[in-house]
C-alpha cells in the first residue's frame, strides 16, 4: 500500500504564520522533506521520531538536484509512509512544485497541496504597506529574476514589469536585479520608482530597506550576491508609509 505525501508550505520561516493545517500535517508526518528556508523551529513542529531530511537547493551552494528529490518523495511514500514535504512561502509560487507532483502522478502516489504565506505577502505586512490600491495599484505581479542557468529570464513581459500602476514582486534577484532595472528604465519606468528589499524575513535579522529602484541596483552592484534569502518589490506603494514602527519579530 502507498503512503501519501502532503506539500505543506511553511511561510517565511514563523511558525505561527503556518496554517493550522499545514502544522498539523507535520506533526503526523513519518517523513519530512525539508527546504533550507523552512527548516528552524518549523521544524520543531514535528513529531518526535520523524524522519527529517535535508534537500534544499540553494544557488552558489552545493544543492541536492530536483530529480533526486522527486525520486526521494515517491520511495518513502512507496513504503507506505505519511510524508510532508515542506517548502518554504506558498509552495505553488515559484516552489519546483509541478516537478514533484508530475513525478507523483506518474508512480501513482496521492498528495495534497496546502497553501501558505508567501514572502511577497510577508515582506508589505513587515514594511506596514498593501500590496494594492484600489485606483492606482490594482495588479500585482510576481517574477523570478533568474532562469534555470541563474540568469535574468529573456523572456518577461517588458511592458508589464515597466507599468508604474503595478506592484512587481522579485524572487530570487538579488543578483540579477541590476539588469532587471536597466531594462525597466529602458522600457519607460522610472529610475526614482520606490522600492523595497526584504531580506531574513520572520528572522531576528531580518532587514527591510526602503529606496529606489536605481539607488538599489547600484547597491546590489557594489556588494555582490546575496548570502541570505532575500525578495524586492517596487510600484508605487513600496515606498509610502515610513518603517516607524517596531519590526514584528521584536514586538513584546
Amino acid at each position: 500500500m502507498s503512503g501519501f505525501v502532503s506539500f505543506i508550505s511553511a511561510g517565511p520561516g514563523d511558525p505561527e504564520l503556518m496554517t493550522l493545517k499545514g502544522a498539523a500535517r507535520l506533526r503526523e508526518a513519518d517523513v519530512v522533506l525539508y527546504d533550507d528556508l523552512a527548516s528552524g523551529a518549523v521544524l520543531d513542529l514535528a513529531r518526535p521520531g520523524a524522519n527529517l531530511v535535508a534537500v534544499g537547493k540553494r544557488a552558489g551552494r552545493p544543492s541536492t538536484k530536483q530529480h533526486h528529490v522527486s525520486r526521494l518523495l515517491v520511495d518513502y511514500a512507496a513504503t507506505g509512509v505519511r510524508v510532508a514535504r515542506l517548502k518554504s512561502g506558498d509552495a505553488g509560487i515559484f516552489g519546483r512544485l509541478e516537478e514533484e507532483i508530475e513525478t507523483l502522478r506518474e508512480a501513482g502516489i496521492g498528495y495534497e497541496i496546502i497553501p501558505g504565506v508567501t514572502t511577497a505577502c510577508v515582506a508589505a505586512a513587515h514594511a506596514g504597506i498593501p500590496l494594492t490600491r484600489r485606483h492606482t495599484s490594482r495588479r500585482v505581479q510576481f517574477i523570478t529574476g533568474a532562469d534555470v542557468t541563474g540568469e535574468l529570464p529573456q523572456n518577461l513581459n517588458w511592458v508589464a514589469l515597466a507599468d508604474p500602476e503595478a506592484t512587481t514582486v522579485v524572487y530570487m534577484g538579488r543578483r540579477t536585479f541590476p539588469t532587471l532595472v536597466a531594462k525597466l528604465i529602458a522600457h519607460g519606468l522610472a529610475p526614482t520608482t520606490p522600492a523595497l528589499f526584504a531580506e531574513s524575513l520572520a528572522s531576528s535579522d531580518e532587514r527591510l530597506i526602503r529606496t529606489t529602484i536605481a539607488e538599489l541596483a547600484e547597491q546590489i552592484a557594489r556588494g555582490g550576491a546575496a548570502s541570505t534569502a532575500s525578495l524586492i518589490l517596487f510600484g508605487a506603494l513600496a515606498g509610502e508609509y515610513p518603517s516607524w514602527r517596531t519590526p514584528p519579530h521584536l514586538a513584546p
